[in-house]
């Protein structure tokens, strides 16, 4: 009668933990103070060096980019 118990007690512990796993939790909402990230930006190449920066920190002359002041003074 007791191995009876005992392969009852097991069952129950496997269907136990089959069942929790089979339960997923619920998706979490977004946090309000959670950061979205930032949409990508165009990358543009320096006509100097050749350094690919984002086309907002680019320094622009005759439609060419530039990545900094000294590389713009040089053409």
């Amino acid at each position: 009668m007791m191995k009876y118990l005992v392969l009852a007690a097991v069952i129950a512990v496997v269907w136990a933990l089959w069942r929790s796993g089979q339960r997923r939790p619920p998706p979490a909402a977004p946090r309000a103070g959670k950061r979205q990230p930032d949409a990508p930006e165009a990358m543009v190449r320096c006509a100097r060096c050749g350094v690919h920066l984002p086309q907002s920190q680019a320094l622009l002359e005759d439609g060419r980019s530039y990545c900094c002041d000294a590389h713009r003074r040089d053409g």
